[in-house]
């Protein structure tokens, strides 16, 4: 009896767990430990590559749209700010989840799967804006802060729900807090910058120098093989 729970238990975590428990499992180490120590899809395209980082954004970004639109037109369809505390729920659970010991990503890829549910034009506005503002600062962090607190703004303006408002500026508040480690890291220059896409030996050779992460070194090493 006791093993037949234990196996249920272990298919639950499997399926609840985010992406990126299995693939640090694949990998070997743990993300947590490694670059900003933020298991979330910034810093899996750092220290474990492209794929897997956009694999992880695409996973949370749609588990926050199935989160909200299976609220907003199945469970609770009448109740306005419902879809808005399931979509904040989402993000609360990926910053703090249970089976990964409250230790999460940031909530930048359910925020922006929240926003695409409840508005897709806003969605596609705040993109485009966020992307000019993120390529002329050149940190992706400064995305979900200005966007947490940006979006209650403009949710309770144009859907005029005042309470599903105060509960995103409840997660904004939550966003903010996660985020001012990033913060402290763009004053002391140890922030990776967002052209790491594009010019990952350089940010690389850079933050070498400046975080003690084998793994850095790691990959440092591997693109002067190739080079």
């Amino acid at each position: 009896m006791l093993g037949i729970i234990k196996s249920v238990k272990n298919r639950v975590e499997y399926i609840f767990k985010h992406p990126l428990i299995h693939a640090f499992k694949i990998k070997g180490f743990d993300i947590r430990k490694h670059g900003s120590g933020n298991a979330g899809a910034s810093n899996a395209v750092i220290t474990m590559g492209k794929k897997v980082g956009i694999f992880s954004a695409i996973f949370d970004i749609f588990k926050a749209v199935g989160s909200v639109c299976l609220t907003r037109y199945v469970i609770l369809p009448g109740v306005p700010f419902a879809a808005c505390l399931a979509g904040s729920s989402c993000i609360i659970g990926h910053i703090f989840p249970v089976f990964m010991r409250f230790r999460g990503g940031k909530g930048l890829a359910c925020l922006g799967g929240v926003i695409l549910a409840l508005n897709p034009m806003v969605f596609t506005v705040l993109l485009c804006l966020e992307l000019i503002l993120v390529l002329i600062i050149d940190y992706i962090c400064i995305v979900p802060i200005t966007a947490s607190v940006i979006y209650p703004v403009l949710y309770g303006s144009i859907a005029g729900d005042s309470i599903g408002a105060l509960i995103f500026i409840a997660v904004t508040i939550v966003i903010l807090y996660k985020h001012m480690e990033n913060v402290r890291r763009i004053r002391n220059g140890t922030e990776a910058h967002f052209s790491y896409l594009w010019k990952k030996d350089r940010e690389i050779e850079r933050l070498e120098g400046l975080i003690d992460d084998p793994l850095l070194q790691k990959q440092r090493d591997e693109e002067r093989n190739r080079g």
